[in-house]
């Protein structure tokens, strides 16, 4: 059984980024996210998905250094 969307949360996962972070981005509340999440996303707002995963891990990077 696959997951949907399992690689944004995988990816969101392994840079260290809450679900809620990315939602607060896209300037909706985390259980609309969740929401959003139960079926599979376009490659196209995936992308833009994985842009912002990769902008909030820089950001937190940058912060702790």
């Amino acid at each position: 059984m696959t997951t949907n969307n399992m690689d944004i949360k995988s990816r969101a996962k392994e840079n260290g980024v809450y679900l809620w972070e990315i939602a607060d981005k896209l300037g909706i509340i985390d259980c609309n996210f969740s929401r959003k999440l139960r079926k599979e996303l376009p490659t196209a707002e995936k992308q833009a998905i994985f842009k912002i995963i990769d902008d909030i891990a820089a950001k937190k990077e940058n912060a702790a250094d």
